[in-house]
């Protein structure tokens, strides 16, 4: 049976002992309240279904959130981006006990955030929510009430995806008003190879093979080490390369994206509308268009599932209508 003691003014102390069970203890401003929340605790040990919640009840999401920035991040791939987005959930959660975070706040997070940033920066805030309260859950032994909110809740739709093709002329601009012959190895790399601009800043010398014409690239975004094979002409732009001892590039990722569109300003090539990215959306198009199948795109550019494949590939119609005859 329940203990329930009067402590002070408006005081009511609850405990449970219960064998087999660890002694339950709660504090409450109404008796009613008390009463309501041990006979629940009580019907709970009976039926061998109860579960701890002191834990979740005394923990902060924001104490969650900067364990997972401290302990799972620095491991991470994609952690300055998360870094950011930990503290935009911060300001959202933060202050909330991790036993009362429900899907409908989560919810109401999500229609906020509509207002201001995109769907896709959406998802990826809420997935990093997931993620944090996964780590909660399963690494750290906090038993979360309410489960996963962020299962609960529908993300926004993705947007389209950009569909840009990137013309011969337009590469040719681009390498005639870069003066970084640094920068013009990378978009060619970039268009004959289909790697990711942190793919290539991590590239090493000592991972190249010019006479197999291969790379290799241990470190991807998804984890997953894969060799690509080096055209002709990707080949020939790492030879002409002052080479050196460690990385290829000393161009951060960053810093990649910067020089590339400060070459196509109006000032320089005149080009509208184009991303380092979309280099990446054109080289996977070309494989399919020099007649490679899915594996061997696939292997070539990392994607580990068809959707994502798709999404990156963009094929001309006029091109399709010539195969058709």
């Amino acid at each position: 049976m329940p203990t329930i003691r009067k402590k002070g003014e408006g005081q009511y102390h609850v405990q449970i002992r219960k064998r087999g069970y660890p002694t339950q203890t709660k504090t409450f401003t109404k008796e009613a309240d008390a009463r309501r929340w041990a006979t629940i605790i009580e019907s709970e040990m009976e039926r061998g279904v109860f579960v701890s919640r002191t834990e979740a009840e005394g923990t902060l999401v924001k104490d969650i959130l900067a364990r997972y920035e401290t302990e799972v991040l620095p491991a991470k791939r994609g952690a300055p981006s998360d870094k950011s987005r930990l503290k935009t959930l911060n300001e959202a959660f933060g202050d909330y006990r991790l036993a009362s975070l429900n899907s409908s706040q989560v919810a109401k997070f999500r229609d906020q955030r509509l207002k201001s940033v995109g769907p896709q920066s959406v998802i990826h805030e809420i997935n990093l929510l997931n993620r944090v309260l996964k780590a909660a859950s399963i690494d750290w032994g906090i038993h979360l009430p309410n489960g996963l909110p962020t299962a609960q809740v529908r993300k926004p739709t993705k947007p389209r995806g950009r569909d840009r093709r990137v013309t011969d002329a337009e590469i040719e601009s681009i390498l005639m008003a870069t003066e970084s012959a640094e920068l013009r190895t990378v978009v060619i790399l970039a268009l004959e190879t289909g790697l990711r601009r942190s793919e290539l800043a991590l590239l090493a010398w000592d991972e190249i093979d010019l006479e197999k014409k291969i790379a290799h690239i241990p470190r991807t975004k998804t984890d997953v080490p894969r060799t690509v094979p080096l055209s002709t002409k990707a080949a020939a732009a790492l030879q002409n390369l002052k080479r050196d001892d460690g990385p290829v590039f000393k161009l951060k990722p960053e810093s990649m994206s910067q020089s590339f569109e400060r070459a196509c300003e109006e000032h320089r090539a005149n080009i509208v509308g184009l991303r380092f990215h979309d280099l990446r959306h054109e080289a996977t198009s070309r494989l399919f268009e020099k007649g490679l199948n899915i594996m061997e795109v696939a292997a070539i550019t990392g994607h580990k599932t068809l959707e994502m494949l798709k999404r990156y590939t963009h094929l001309r119609a006029e091109d399709l209508a010539k195969k058709l005859g």
